[in-house]
């Protein structure tokens, strides 16, 4: 039995209470239950905060990419999450995800389709709607700014070539790289993929602009139309 988490958290050590433990050791000293317990609050009767933390990590597998997928109804069905537990949760990951969707301070130079995937996997792998976006590139490839342009369902956005290449020609693009994800995690391109990524290609050849690849995303893996052979 561990008696430590048995006892209140206001009865635990200073430094080992995760709000104090932030406090005084960094972020970067706590585990992800220990964090999630912050967001918590507090415990039900004979739980800790850090035990609903760990109830809700045990529940998705351990994962934050799968904690990242939950709705608030999923995560209020653990036994110590109710309305505001959840709410912050939810925003915590929202805000963490918008940091990611942030234009990169360092220069980011792309020269492969796992490199691109690296850039837009946060991106988009935790979302349960399909999104487009345009990464835009200096003539080095050099990442100048990645954007959303269009937000769908779970099966289906549509983006508009003219707006694709109008964000690229206001942001003084070379060339550009297309991107979105697949929420049911099956990354084969869909006819409508194929075709709006031959519109895509034909429209940057003749704006002098080339689409250098099309990356499908899925959960944890991806499709390249270059590496595919369709591009």
């Amino acid at each position: 039995m561990d008696y430590v988490n048995k006892r209140r958290i206001s009865q635990w050590a200073e430094e080992e209470r995760p709000r104090e433990k932030l406090l005084l050791k960094g972020r970067n000293a706590l585990s992800n239950a220990e964090l999630l317990a912050i967001l918590i609050g507090s415990g039900p009767k004979n739980e800790t905060a850090v035990d609903v933390a760990r109830h809700l990590l045990n529940r998705c597998n351990g994962s934050l990419h799968h904690l990242a997928l939950q709705t608030a109804e999923q995560l209020k069905a653990v036994r110590g999450i109710g309305d505001a537990a959840a709410a912050r949760i939810g925003a915590s990951l929202e805000l963490g995800r918008r940091k990611r969707a942030e234009t990169p301070e360092a220069k980011t130079k792309l020269q492969s389709s796992d490199d691109v995937f690296e850039l837009i996997q946060e991106d988009l792998a935790d979302l349960t709607h399909e999104e487009f976006w345009v990464v835009m590139l200096n003539n080095s490839n050099v990442v100048i700014k990645k954007i959303c342009i269009s937000k769908g369902g779970f099966s289906r956005t549509v983006a508009d070539p003219k707006k694709v290449f109008s964000l690229a020609l206001e942001n003084r693009s070379s060339a550009i790289i297309v991107c979105h994800n697949h929420p049911s995690g099956n990354i084969k391109p869909s006819d409508e993929d194929l075709s709006l990524t031959k519109k895509l290609v034909n429209a940057g050849i003749l704006l002098d602009m080339p689409v250098i690849d099309h990356i499908i995303v899925g959960s944890e893996n991806f499709f390249s139309f270059v590496d595919n052979g369709l591009l």
